[in-house]
């Protein structure tokens, strides 16, 4: 729904984004939760109600990104962390020492970890928490168990990419050529 609607001729009745919402039966956007995570890139959600018994288009949670600066290195990924969670915990009467298994394409988004110095891999939990990474080489990031396309300008759904000089949104106008040498050497000889 867009306005202005008129009221009265020549009087139109502007909305705003809240009182569309209101009229298709949403109350307003709640405040934003806290972060799932305090560096790395972690996920904050804000809900809203249906006011008109559940009948309401659209989605009741909305999602952003938050504390996108670095963790220190000394923190360790994410997902390791959450995988070394179960090392306390007996799996089948025995205590392993989980680390995260291989990139899994099908479920990025569970927490698959392999026992050390084992070839047992298992899922600990459906669901790693919201914030981790759906793979280690890019910024898409999962929340409420989905893998969510993040940009690099670290912004959910932006669809910001970096250029081929490694510039987020760039068009590839900022590369710069460094000094090179070419020596050619010809061996043999031409008759």
């Amino acid at each position: 729904l867009r306005g202005p609607w008129p009221t009265k001729p020549g009087r139109p009745l502007m909305m705003t984004r809240s009182d569309e919402d209101r009229d298709l039966g949403w109350d307003a956007w709640g405040t934003w939760s806290e972060c799932s995570r305090t560096c790395g890139g972690g996920a904050s959600y804000s809900l809203r109600r249906c006011l008109n018994g559940g009948s309401c288009v659209g989605k009741n949670i909305r999602y952003r990104t938050c504390s996108n600066m670095e963790c220190p290195a000394e923190s360790g990924d994410f997902r390791a962390q959450q995988c070394s969670a179960h090392n306390d915990i007996k799996y089948q009467g025995v205590t392993y020492e989980w680390f995260p298994s291989p990139y899994d394409p099908s479920a990025p988004c569970a927490l698959h970890c392999q026992a050390k110095g084992r070839s047992l891999t298992v899922e600990l939990a459906p669901k790693v928490l919201d914030g981790t990474r759906c793979r280690a080489d890019a910024y898409d990031m999962c929340i409420s168990g989905a893998c969510q396309e993040v940009g690099c300008d670290r912004q959910l759904a932006s669809g910001a990419r970096e250029d081929n000089c490694g510039v987020c949104g760039g068009d590839g106008s900022t590369c710069r050529r460094g000094p090179c040498s070419v020596s050619l050497s010809v061996k043999g000889s031409l008759a």
